[in-house]
């Protein structure tokens, strides 16, 4: 029987980034993505303004993945770029990625500063399971960038989006 997310929200927690846990982030990428990421993307998500949408997450305190997002300014408005999301395998298929995204959206939904009107996201044309899990969660194919990836083969990606919904007025 698959967790309720009651089960999940008692097991799961989430921690922002820190230079504290920066190393701890460093060594979830190197296991879950088949990319290196630079001194410039670990700065980056370690500013203020995405610290709602840079976690670090735990699974009965154990750190299991990561999600990264970039805020895109659009005008008075926002999209939200999907940088990375991983979880460990051993830790797949417990719902912690259902419940890291959707926390995620929670956040997108509720950011005042510049409404956020989607999530974004590549993903390798390679990775069926990746596009079947987000597209369980509302996201849609918008298009294919063949030349995404610069040092990985295939170097597509579909690029997927979900658009977010208003929790509050603005």
């Amino acid at each position: 029987m698959p967790p309720t997310t009651k089960d999940i929200s008692s097991r799961v927690s989430f921690a922002s980034l820190t230079p504290n846990n920066v190393g701890t982030v460093k060594k979830l990428n190197s296991v879950l993505f088949p990319v290196k990421y630079s001194d410039k993307f670990y700065a980056e998500i370690l500013q203020p303004d995405v610290e709602d949408f840079c976690r670090l997450v735990y699974y009965n305190d154990i750190p299991v993945g990561i999600i990264c997002c970039r805020i895109e300014l659009k005008g008075k408005a926002s999209d939200l770029y999907l940088l990375t999301m991983g979880v460990l395998a051993p830790y797949r298929h417990l719902g912690v990625g259902s419940y890291m995204l959707q926390q995620i959206s929670d956040s997108a939904s509720s950011h005042t500063k510049s409404p956020v009107q989607r999530i974004y996201l590549h993903v390798q044309i390679s990775n069926d399971g990746a596009k079947s899990f987000y597209e369980k969660h509302g996201f849609v194919e918008v298009g294919v960038d063949d030349s995404y990836y610069k040092k990985i083969k295939p170097s597509a990606a579909w690029i997927l989006e979900k658009a977010i919904s208003r929790t509050k007025e603005v």
